[in-house]
């Protein structure tokens, strides 16, 4: 299993919610998942990425996937913004 990698800096996130997360629906029954859509995207190497959210208990991991591989948002680096 390879090394997880991690976006050191600072992950400025926007909220750009999809159509159904609008209308307030989730992806699965129980909220848990590996791949779940949240309503944030991020700027990587001057583009916007989705991030999707690891949830398998009350705490979830934030990543992206620049290039179709994980790239893991550290928690020291996340700032929300609205609108």
């Amino acid at each position: 299993m390879g090394d997880l990698l991690y976006k050191e800096t600072e992950s400025v996130l926007v909220p750009m919610p999809l159509a159904w997360q609008l209308k307030g629906l989730q992806q699965t029954a129980t909220g848990y998942g590996s791949k779940l859509t949240t309503i944030y995207k991020t700027a990587y190497n001057g583009r916007m990425y989705r991030v999707y959210a690891v949830c398998w208990s009350n705490a979830s991991t934030l990543y992206i996937l620049p290039g179709g591989s994980p790239l893991y948002l550290a928690d020291s680096t996340i700032r929300r913004r609205t609108r």
